[in-house]
């Protein structure tokens, strides 16, 4: 009778715990449905730009399924620089010149494993391999390494700051607070900076380890990828507190991890996006992880500057200075204290 007792009120604890209910069912659907469509996504077909190729060897090409687009030698190049394409193949003198964008060795290896299919077909001539970016035994961990580190910046912040801020308010520290003469956005800005200066410590040491430690591939400025990673932690930092507003215990922050951070694994890059649909493509321009693993990837592995990431920049400044006023808001709504 006790046990029944113990399992009762736990029942009727979670049929009042509306929210937990819908999170418990919901979250899992979503993140399988994200999972359907990323595994159940279309082969990945690789785009070769060509110039003064044989017709013969250019067939051979799209009979793999390859998407050849012709170009001339003075577009070539800013095609490859801008990763529309994942290889160009030009042919001076009879011999085939191939030079990758490098970025990626799994879309390296599909362009090389189809070029050598068509080779043995038509000319059995070496051709000439070079790399715009990475380099020939580049490893996965290399190619991913920028995503993960923008991922666990976000990831780690966003759970010190939620789960501090829900201590805040359930403890009732934030309620004598708002006692005093203070008003409620300084608040806010006062819990942002006092944690963003640790976040920001966190994130700048997870940065230079991965980076002068782990040996990740590093061509481009420090100083730009510290100012990313900054900006990831002050943007999940923002994104905890305003969950921590919605959340009424630890359980159901977790349950916020499940829709809040786990879709946007999915968009961050660790998947290829171009074998999904287009609609689907276009959900990742909503997600904050999308422009930081985008804006590390260009630093790290392509060694770009500030011209190439000050969209990003932009960007995550936006959904950073959004995030902080939503939560000001959210919080006189949310919260009746």
């Amino acid at each position: 009778m006790k046990m029944r007792a113990v399992m009762m009120r736990i029942l009727l604890q979670l049929k009042h715990d509306k929210r937990t209910m819908v999170l418990m069912i919901f979250a899992p659907i979503l993140v399988l449905t994200m999972m359907s469509f990323i595994f159940n996504g279309s082969d990945y077909h690789p785009k070769i730009g060509i110039i003064n190729a044989p017709m013969s060897f250019v067939n051979k090409l799209e009979d793999s399924d390859a998407k050849v687009i012709r170009y001339d030698e003075n577009t070539s190049y800013e095609a490859l620089k801008r990763s529309k394409i994942d290889a160009m193949i030009n042919f001076k003198s009879g011999i085939p010149q191939i030079e990758l964008e490098g970025s990626d060795p799994a879309k390296n290896n599909a362009v090389l494993v189809l070029v050598q299919k068509a080779m043995q077909q038509t000319t059995q001539i070496v051709p000439e391999i070079t790399y715009l970016y990475g380099y020939e035994n580049m490893s996965s961990f290399d190619n991913f390494g920028p995503i993960l580190i923008g991922f666990f910046v976000f990831f780690f912040v966003f759970l010190i700051s939620a789960f501090s801020f829900l201590g805040e308010l359930t403890s009732g520290t934030l309620e004598r607070l708002l006692s005093t003469p203070l008003h409620r956005w300084e608040i806010i800005m006062g819990y942002i900076l006092g944690f963003g200066v640790f976040t920001i410590i966190q994130s700048a040491l997870i940065a230079w380890y991965s980076i002068h430690v782990l040996k990740i591939m590093m061509v481009g400025s420090f100083g730009f990828v510290l100012l990313i990673t900054i900006l990831t932690a002050l943007i999940a930092l923002s994104l905890g507190t305003l969950i921590s507003i919605f959340a009424d215990n630890e359980l159901q922050v977790i349950q916020f991890i499940q829709i809040i951070l786990v879709p946007q694994v999915f968009f961050s890059g660790l998947f290829d996006l171009s074998t999904m649909a287009p609609w689907l493509q276009a959900i990742g321009r909503f997600m904050p992880l999308w422009y930081i693993a985008d804006a590390l990837r260009n630093i790290m592995i392509r060694g770009k500057g500030w011209s190439d990431i000050a969209m990003n920049v932009l960007i995550l400044t936006i959904i950073c200075v959004f995030l902080v006023i939503a939560n000001i808001l959210t919080l006189k709504k949310y919260r009746k204290i």
